[in-house]
Parts: structure tokens; C-alpha cells; sequence
């Protein structure tokens, strides 16, 4: 899908209304196109904000304590981008130093941190980018646990990094080239552009005119953040201020109301309150599903990509791109969802201007602001829902009371796909007394798709959603797309560890000392190795058993061990 915005100038700031979003809610949930509609968490009843604190555990990038280990969990790197007249966009500076970034980034950092046909953007701009991370980068346990417990949207991802980027054009006579073009870029795997676009509105413009010596001071200062944990409340200092966030975390009631200020705060400065680390974007639309597939907020010609997707050989990939440039209106004109964003005129033809329109009459540059698509929907429109949006944008409604409206429809709509789909992923979970300490944990059956649809007829999304349609080939059209496989392969992810881990807690309740009272040696070292086996994993994965059970199954097997001949002794303590 593309999405192309006439004005460079916004971005981030372009929003969309009416019928289009019954596209969206469905589109997105079969994987045709996009994923967000960040849902804003209470804070309330919650733990006191989190300041610094320089004993945290790892965060989502590093483990342990060392240089920058506490800045590593929010950033990569942070980095300026300015414009040679030999070498055209041209890394000016790093920070820190020894950051470690492949060439192959660095100039995809490079050409995505201005925007594409810049020559009309004067002034300040900012924008947010998306790219590909070399192959061979290692993960981390801590990347596992934060995903655990933050929702979908938010989640790290191994494969790509978030660039936030802060461009400044203009006029400088003192320059050859007659302008200061400058880029300073935050880049991260955190999807959280609300909090980085807040402090790069503070930090640009002090850098521009201090340089180097104050994104010093601001990367010291991240450096001393703690993690950021999902359900956590922080009071983050940059620059003499404080930025108050909340982390949403996955067991959030979706829908919940925007964090408020904490009443017994005597932080000074004042905390300046987020009420999100994220914005609202496409991709949430469809939480607390993920979208699977590929997603470029701000895509270029010069992406390492580029060649990639505008080849005619094959069909178009699975990707959202968003553009400005007018070329490439032509370039994926054959591509069946087109998104044109522009100024909507408030007069009588408001209706007209914002309803879904047939690809096949997307023909000039020059076309109108709307949706463009071959895509047919299953389900019919909200018309109460349409007539609410347009008329709040003929009153003018705060964009902020039509993003509410909009969140809280996406959100009804999405819960009603997808409880009948996490009803039948429950049924396919072995019984708990079906878990014994002396076999292996049953197996999880079968997604039998045939057998799902038979259960919608008495327990289908029309329970819970007054919308009409075809649910049935909704479904259908969702199982063959990667946003089903992802939700899919994640569920049976956490069914398996919930199995693995009421296997832990069975086994520690069991007798397994008097088991092995008749037992020759050769099944107590099998029965050793198979239990260290299992906590290693346990501990890995850190698996959610209840307290005490990892500490009694080590204390075990350190007492079987202790019950064989010493020179089986040390064979496991150098194994």
C-alpha cells in the first residue's frame, strides 16, 4: 500500500476520517496494509513514577553494566546529517562514538534523514523513518522479556531500526550553497515517537546553535534513564526539564484513559506529561493484534530498498510506504491500495471527497486526497460512525476527540473479530490434569480453520458487533494473510511456555526423592540432565511460574547429585 502526502511540510500530522477506516479495520487485519491507534494507558492505582536509578536491571538492548549500557536501552545512536557539496547527505557526527553501526546503515541513515524533494521544506520539519538492520546483529533475553509484557505495537523488533529525525532548512549566506540544511536523528528500536519527537523539539534547535557539546549532554543524560519496563511510570530529565511517560504494557485495559499527573510529585522542574510514548498511526487500528508485514513511515528513492519494491517482475509486496515525492504515484500506480493525503475542503461536498474510491481511477499526478483500492470489504459500513466523523469535521472537533472516537470503534470492532478466535485457541489447550511430572507435557491440538468457522454460527463476532457482512470470508481472507500466521505462532509461543511451565510446577510438587529410591544411577544422571535441561530453558525464556519453583527444582537436583559417587560429582560441576 502507499501512502503519499501532498504537503512535506507534515508528516507526522496528516490525519484521516469517515468510511475509510471501516477499509482500514478490516484491510489491516488480513494483511492487505497497515497496523496503530495507540490506545492511552491509565496510570492510576499504578507505582510511583520511576526516576533514576543507577542499580536497574537490563533493558531491552543490553545486559549487565558498562559505557552507554543504560543509553543502549532507549537509543542506538544518535547522529547529524548535513548536506556535502561533494558528497551530497554526508554523516556529520555520531554519538557515541563507538556506536555500532554497518556502513550499509549509516547510508540508509543518511538518505532517509532528509526529506525526499526537500527544496520546498523551509524551516523545521520532522519526521520518522524506518530501516533495515545488517544480518548478523545478536538479540538479547532482555529484548524477550520486554516483548512479554508490552503490547503488540510496541514490541522490538530484531530486524529494523526507527530513525527520528529533526531537519532544519534554511537560509545561510555564510554557506556556499546559500542554506543550512541539517538533520539531527534519534535512532532506536523502540517504536516510541511521541517521546522522541518531544525531546527532539528541545534538543534540535539548542544543538543547531550549541553543536556538539549538548547532544553530549542529552546522551549523558539518557544514559542515566532506567529501563524502560511496560506498566512503569518514569520521570525522564533532558535539558533542565522532565518528560513524565507512562510504558503501556500488555496487560493494560485497551481503550484506558490518558496517564494524569501523579498528585505526590516534588520533582522540580515540574514534569512535563506524555500521555503517550507512541502516536496514533495506522498500524494500531487492528491492536492487540500485531501487524506482520513491512512498514516504511517515510520511504525514498534512495532506500537500499527501492529497487526491491518498484520491480514489475513480480507482485506487490507486502509493505505500507510513505511518500511525498509525485514519482512515485506513477511508479506504483498498478499497486492495488493508494492513500492520498491532503487539505479537505469543509463545504457541501465533504461526502464525496473522503469516500473509498476504485484504483482503476487513479490516473494523473494530479489526483485528489482519498483511498484508492482494489479491495472489496467483507463487512458493511458504520454509517453512524460516518456521519459522527464528518460532522465533526465540519464543527471542527479537536482532532484529539475524533482520534478518541475512532479508537474506541477500532477497538470494539477488532475485540469482536478476535474473541471467537481466542475462544477456539483456548479449547486446543491440553487440560491441566492431563500434565504429569513423569511424561512429557501433552500437545497443543491442531488450528483446524474448518472447524473454527463451524463455532461462528452460535458464537461469532455478531455477539458482540452490531456491524453486517461476511464475517466468514473475512476470516478466510485473514487466515492466508501474515498477520494471522504472526498472531498464530505467538499464541502457540505462549500455550507452550504455559504448558512448559505447569510441567515445572507439578514436578516440584512431586515425589521425585522417593522415585528415585529404586532406581539404578544411569536414570538418575538421565533424570538429572533432563530437569537442569528444563530450568536452563526456564530460566532462558523466563518462563511465568510461581515463585519458589525454579529455586526448589535447583535445590533438588543439587541434592540428587549429591547422592551419587564423587567422581560423578565433578563431571557436573565442570558440565
Amino acid at each position: 500500500m502507499l501512502l503519499f502526502w501532498k504537503d512535506r511540510r507534515s508528516l507526522t500530522e496528516k490525519k484521516m476520517t469517515s468510511d475509510v477506516f471501516s477499509f482500514f479495520s478490516e484491510a489491516f487485519s488480513i494483511g492487505g496494509c497497515p497496523e496503530p491507534l495507540p490506545f492511552l494507558r491509565e496510570a492510576r492505582g499504578g507505582p510511583d513514577p520511576v526516576t533514576m536509578n543507577l542499580h536497574d536491571g537490563p533493558g531491552p538492548h543490553g545486559e549487565g553494566t558498562g559505557t552507554w549500557t543504560r543509553f543502549s536501552r532507549w537509543l542506538e545512536c544518535a547522529c547529524v546529517v548535513t548536506f556535502d557539496l561533494e558528497l551530497g547527505q554526508a554523516l556529520e557526527l555520531l554519538h557515541p562514538p563507538d556506536a555500532r553501526l554497518t556502513e550499509k546503515e549509516k547510508t540508509s541513515i543518511c538518505y532517509l534523514s532528509f526529506p525526499d524533494s526537500y527544496s520546498g521544506c523551509h524551516g523545521d520539519t520532522q519526521f520518522t523513518f524506518r530501516f533495515r538492520q545488517s544480518v548478523g546483529r545478536r538479540g538479547s533475553s532482555a529484548i524477550d522479556a520486554y516483548n512479554r509484557d508490552a503490547p503488540a505495537s510496541l514490541q522490538l523488533e530484531a530486524a529494523h531500526f526507527f530513525g527520528y529525525a529533526y531537519f532544519r532548512q534554511v537560509k545561510d549566506t555564510s554557506v556556499k550553497r546559500g542554506y543550512f540544511q541539517k538533520s539531527l536523528v534519534l535512532v532506536s528500536r523502540l517504536p516510541y515517537s511521541i517521546l522522541f519527537h518531544s525531546i527532539l523539539q528541545i534538543l534540535a534547535p539548542e544543538f543547531f546553535e550549541k553543536l556538539q557539546p549538548c547532544l553530549e549532554t542529552v546522551c549523558n543524560e539518557i544514559d542515566q534513564w532506567p529501563a524502560p519496563t511496560p506498566g512503569v511510570t518514569l520521570n525522564l530529565p533532558v535539558m533542565g526539564m522532565i518528560f513524565q511517560v507512562r510504558i503501556p504494557a500488555k496487560a493494560d485495559k485497551l481503550g484506558g484513559s490518558p496517564l494524569r499527573q501523579t498528585a505526590a510529585e516534588n520533582l522540580i522542574p515540574v514534569p512535563t506529561l506524555l500521555p503517550s510514548v507512541h502516536e496514533l498511526d495506522f498500524f494500531r487500528s487492528i491492536s492487540p493484534l500485531k501487524f506482520c508485514c513491512d512498514f516504511r513511515p517515510y520511504f525514498t528513492i534512495h532506500d537500499s530498498e527501492f529497487k526491491e519494491y518498484t520491480t514489475r517482475t513480480q507482485a506487490p509486496p507486502n509493505v505500507v510506504l510513505g511518500v511525498t515525492n509525485p514519482f512515485f504515484i506513477k511508479t506504483f500506480q498498478s499497486w492495488p491500495h493508494i492513500v492520498r493525503l491532503g487539505d479537505v475542503k469543509m463545504d457541501a461536498d465533504l461526502p464525496k471527497q473522503v469516500k473509498v474510491k476504485k484504483s482503476s481511477k487513479l490516473k494523473t499526478l494530479d489526483t485528489k486526497p482519498g483511498i484508492y483500492t482494489a479491495y472489496k470489504t467483507f463487512l458493511h459500513k458504520d454509517k453512524i460512525l460516518i456521519k459522527r466523523l464528518l460532522k465533526g469535521i465540519q464543527r471542527r472537533r479537536p482532532s484529539e476527540a475524533q482520534s478518541a472516537i475512532l479508537r474506541r470503534h477500532l477497538l470494539e470492532l477488532t475485540q469482536s473479530f478476535i474473541i471467537p478466535l481466542e475462544r477456539y485457541m483456548a479449547s486446543l489447550m491440553p487440560l491441566q490434569r492431563s500434565v504429569t511430572p513423569w511424561k512429557t507435557p501433552p500437545q497443543i491440538r491442531p488450528f483446524v480453520q474448518e472447524d473454527f468457522l463451524s463455532t461462528l454460527e452460535h458464537a461469532g463476532p455478531q455477539l458482540t458487533s452490531p456491524l453486517r457482512g461476511d464475517w466468514v470470508g473475512l476470516y478466510r481472507k485473514f487466515f492466508r494473510s501474515p498477520n494471522f500466521d504472526g498472531w498464530y505462532r505467538q499464541r502457540h509461543k505462549e500455550m507452550m511456555q504455559k504448558l512448559e511451565s505447569l510441567h515445572l510446577e507439578v514436578i516440584c510438587d512431586a515425589d521425585l526423592l522417593g522415585w528415585t529410591r529404586d532406581k539404578s544411577e544411569v536414570e538418575i544422571v538421565d533424570l538429572i540432565l533432563k530437569l537442569r535441561e528444563k530450568l536452563i530453558k526456564a530460566r532462558r525464556q523466563q518462563l511465568p511460574v510461581q515463585d519458589g519453583v525454579l529455586q526448589n527444582l535447583d535445590t533438588f537436583i543439587r541434592t540428587l547429585i549429591g547422592s551419587l559417587r564423587d567422581n560423578l560429582h565433578e563431571v557436573f560441576e565442570t558440565g
